[in-house]
């Protein structure tokens, strides 16, 4: 009985001994075992153009747009226009009827009549004193003359009387003179009214502006159109006029940005309703920063000659800021941003063990990472999901291919 319990007792140690050994091999195997590490996306360190953008969102605007009035009150005969209808420059919109300025042009048109026929009668009267005075003015010099030379012959009373009329007929034509001075200012005076009834007058053919495009109605033929010349709010306008042709962006441009904006600079304009970029250019700001906002009214010019977009759609301008050539950069996914310009990145290094490095970063897009120190060209860093490492784990790396758009650009 003793020898069978020493001889189970001897089973049992020897079992036990080699399920322990078995354990053991089978640890080590799987920690030195390669194949069976965790697959691990990576991409190399490498060197690229980068540019920090600021992508700002706004929706275009007219670059100009008015309210076309009537200047004379007048009711609508003929309408030229309507929604939608592109205009140049003078072109007619409206004609109005005013029948009241035609008939004040009629009585203008009289009054200048009427003072070229006083004028005339003046000249003439003029004439007809300047004739007088002559004959007066040498009778009396004659008459003077043989005074002085024959005094006997010529009686003092008939000396006085004609000097009297010459000083009369000279009086006469000062007076002829005043009066024909005063019709040629009462023809101005006609001529003007004329003139500027006239001008009323041709108020009643309403003109486009400037170029561009009816984009609202207000009145139609028939309407009585007020004239928009007071202050009052309820004027009714013939129409809205919109230059379409040049679109405008109104963007506020962050006080962190403010001084690297530059005026004349090309900046690109995505219209995301059309999945299409357009070139514009940053034409004019404020140069003064709001402080509510803490921004700068800013404004892009985007030609639009084949009135492709509209006024209303959303649009988002991209300024560049800074931009860098040829630097070592990594994708945003293999990068964790730590303290002000430092981060870190998981190198796979020799062994394809995992190390933790801190580098130092430059310029940031939004896809790339300008890395200043702390990695060298064509290092092997984890991309994405960096939480999910740690340092001195043997992975099995495997090379993605990131889309680098800033870079490419």
């Amino acid at each position: 009985m003793r020898r069978h319990k020493s001889i189970s007792s001897l089973l049992t140690l020897l079992i036990s001994s080699s399920s322990l050994a078995g354990c053991g091999a089978g640890h080590k195997a799987a920690a030195d075992d390669g194949p069976n590490a965790p697959v691990a996306a990576v991409v190399k360190v490498a060197r690229g153009n980068i540019a920090d953008n600021l992508e700002i969102a706004s929706e275009f605007q007219p670059f100009q747009e008015v309210d076309v009035y009537a200047k004379v009150s007048g009711y609508i005969q003929k309408l030229y226009v309507d929604y939608g209808t592109h205009v140049k420059q003078g072109q007619i919109l409206a004609v109005l009827e005013i029948p009241e300025l035609q008939q004040q042009l009629k009585q203008d048109e009289a009054s200048i009549h009427r003072s070229e026929q006083e004028l005339t009668r003046a000249r003439e009267d003029l004439n007809r004193a300047q004739s007088a005075y002559t004959v007066a003015h040498l009778t009396y010099t004659r008459l003077a003359d043989v005074q002085k030379s024959r005094p006997e012959l010529v009686a003092q009373e008939e000396i006085d009387v004609s000097k009297g009329k010459d000083m009369e007929a000279d009086s006469d034509v000062s007076a002829q003179k005043a009066a024909l001075a005063g019709a040629e200012q009462a023809l101005l005076v006609a001529k003007a009214a004329l003139g500027k009834d006239q001008a009323m007058f041709d108020y009643a053919r309403m003109t486009a502006p400037f170029d561009g495009v009816i984009t609202q109605i207000y009145a139609y033929t028939g309407a009585l159109l007020p004239a928009g010349t007071s202050s009052n709010k309820g004027d009714s306008a013939l129409c809205r006029l919109s230059q379409n042709s040049l679109l405008r962006l109104v963007i506020p441009v962050p006080e962190r940005a403010v001084s690297d904006i530059q005026i004349g600079e090309t900046v690109a304009v995505n219209v995301s309703g059309m999945d299409r970029t357009f070139e514009g250019k940053i034409i004019r700001f404020s140069d003064q920063i709001d402080t509510n906002t803490r921004t700068m009214h800013t404004e892009v010019d985007v030609p639009n000659p084949k009135y492709q977009m509209v006024p209303g759609m959303y649009a988002s301008v991209k300024i560049p800021l800074h931009a860098a050539a040829k630097v070592l950069t990594v994708p945003v996914q293999a990068f964790q941003a730590g303290s002000e310009g430092k981060g870190i990145v998981m190198v796979v290094g020799l062994g394809n063990k995992i190390e933790r490095r801190d580098v130092a970063v430059g310029l940031q897009s939004a896809t790339d990472v300008e890395i200043t120190s702390g990695l060298q060209e064509n290092e092997t860093v984890i991309f994405g999901s960096l939480g999910q490492y740690r340092p001195g784990e043997i992975v099995a790396p495997k090379l993605v291919e990131p889309s680098r758009m800033e870079g490419e650009r």
